[in-house]
């Protein structure tokens, strides 16, 4: 299946954040949709970095209490994003995330975040694909015996 594909299906909405914005507000707003990560972006959808939940943990235990309420997401995401493309297959997105050592990964048209992919999000539906599949081959196994 196709990127494209899978975030026509998961009418997913795309949270993203401003470079300014708060650690508090980027925390709160990634506790309110239970997303892991969100890419920050300038006016529109230009992405300039990536903020996940491991970027904050990086930056609270580097950094003394009174000073978590100066540092914005630019000064914590990380800017040097790996993306895929709408084209390309879940299996190579998830291939992407593996070789990377990452979980999320921002999904980019023309320069632009169009969403974001999780490896839940393909691990689980490469696991309903193997299952529709063995369902399929029981069937065939079972009208094989008639």
């Amino acid at each position: 299946m196709q990127v494209a594909e899978f975030l026509r299906r998961s009418r997913q909405k795309l949270v993203t954040c401003l470079p300014d914005d708060t650690l508090q507000a980027v925390a709160k707003s990634m506790y309110a949709n239970n997303i892991g990560a969100m890419p920050v972006c300038e006016l529109g959808t230009r992405m300039v970095g990536i903020i996940s939940e491991r970027d904050l943990v990086r930056v609270f235990a580097r950094s003394d209490w009174s000073e978590l309420q100066h540092i914005r997401a630019r000064d914590a995401m990380t800017s040097r994003v790996v993306s895929c493309r709408p084209e390309d297959t879940l299996q190579n997105a998830q291939e992407i995330m593996r070789m990377n050592h990452f979980r999320h990964l921002p999904v980019v048209q023309d320069g632009k975040v169009i969403g974001m992919l999780s490896l839940r999000d393909t691990l689980a539906l490469r696991l309903h694909e193997s299952e529709e599949e063995l369902n399929l081959l029981r069937d065939l196994a079972v009208a094989g015996r008639r």
